[in-house]
């Protein structure tokens, strides 16, 4: 699978769901639309069903499902998750981006 879900972003995941109190069968949806002043930008959130188009795969006891046409632009990418003095929040480290934005939440491939 392109995309891959480190310990620390699967813990904040689950410690989400639980306060969300959602199914145990929820996945973590990740996926790129396009928008943003570099041309695409992630989407993460959480979903009931997947299809024959998706992967889906398990990181440190969460589900991580994401369409296969989302290859091209996330072979690679491991999603973490950073709380620190700069800020808190998912950060994607996506090795296929040649240009982001100046706020880092577009990005072009």
């Amino acid at each position: 699978m392109p995309v891959t879900l480190s310990e620390k972003a699967a813990n904040e995941v689950k410690r989400i769901m639980a306060e969300q109190n959602l199914p145990a069968d929820t996945v973590l949806r990740v996926g790129v639309q396009g928008g943003g002043c570099s041309g695409f930008s992630y989407s993460l959130n959480f979903d009931d069903q997947v299809t024959e188009k998706d992967r889906v795969t398990e990181f440190h006891g969460v589900r991580l499902a994401m369409e296969k046409k989302f290859d091209p632009y996330l072979d690679g990418t491991v999603v973490d998750f950073v709380d620190d003095i700069q800020g808190r929040g998912f950060k994607f480290n996506n090795p296929n981006v040649v240009k982001t934005c100046g706020c880092g939440s577009s990005f072009q491939v």
